[in-house]
């Protein structure tokens, strides 16, 4: 399941319902293993000592914080900007990391960019959004405004096939690496790395979420991880275990991994 963020655009229906969906999968959100696997490679391509004091991060799509709170927790003295669509995602947000600033913002419109905000990011994290866009070089784009001049960019997306889920919540397609990098070139970006990432246990993990089908829809609507059945809490155990011994940069991961430059 890859839900870790909310994408700034406008709705389209159940799938594009964000308020509704942070509601309704927050908590399991929280507990999908694939999450900590995927955070942990951003976290270290922020790299520890560009991301220093002084930094200044900015949480594109920054769904209820999650993100944002593992970028806390790696960089106590970053500024972080958070940026998201869903009003119910930022109220989240703002109570997960109270040091950190949420604001509601549609980064697929013309909104001017409050000048306090323009040319403020030293480093951007754009995780699990452009999936979910018709046009996602719009948000790349627009998203470059609160960036300044060689801003490090960090990008995921997932690729392989889509599961139920995924369809449910939205995504319109999954990516593949030279896509990215021409997404990424087309927007306004230097691409210094894209990747696959992942290689076997995460598309071992997809797998399952693809085999489960739409039954996965009603196991995450049953709340957090204490709710699932004793074999789902088990088998999240294991994958957060597996996960750890994947191949970060593996042509062959079904997980998309960018990093790039304003």
């Amino acid at each position: 399941m890859t839900m870790e963020k909310s994408p700034a655009s406008s709705g389209r229906g159940r799938r594009d319902d964000w308020d509704s969906h942070w509601k309704q999968y927050g908590d399991s959100a929280e507990q999908n293993p694939a999450q900590n696997y995927r955070r942990e490679i951003i976290l270290s391509l922020l790299d520890v000592a560009e991301a220093g004091e002084g930094s200044r991060i900015i949480d594109i799509g920054s769904g209820q914080g999650d993100m944002a709170s593992a970028i806390r927790a790696r960089f106590p003295s970053a500024e972080i900007l958070g940026l998201e669509l869903s009003e119910a995602g930022v109220e989240i947000s703002r109570r997960k990391v109270p040091s950190a600033r949420f604001v509601q913002r549609n980064l697929l419109d013309n909104t001017r960019v409050p000048a306090a905000q323009r040319g403020w990011g030293t480093h951007a994290v754009c995780s699990e959004v452009i999936e979910h866009l018709d046009d996602p070089g719009i948000l790349l784009k627009n998203a470059r405004a609160y960036m300044n001049e060689g801003c490090c960019l960090i990008l995921t997306a997932p690729g392989g096939p889509m599961s139920a889920f995924d369809t449910y919540i939205g995504h319109r397609r999954h990516w593949q690496h030279r896509d990215i990098e021409l997404l990424l070139r087309d927007a306004g970006y230097k691409p210094e790395l894209v990747t696959g990432a992942g290689f076997p246990f995460f598309n071992l993990y997809r797998c399952l979420v693809i085999l489960r089908g739409k039954k996965l829809i009603s196991d995450v609507s049953a709340g957090p991880a204490q709710n699932a059945s004793t074999a789902a809490r088990a088998a999240m155990a294991l994958f957060q275990r597996l996960l750890r011994q994947n191949l970060n940069s593996s042509r062959r991961g079904w997980q998309m991994i960018a990093k790039a430059r304003v």
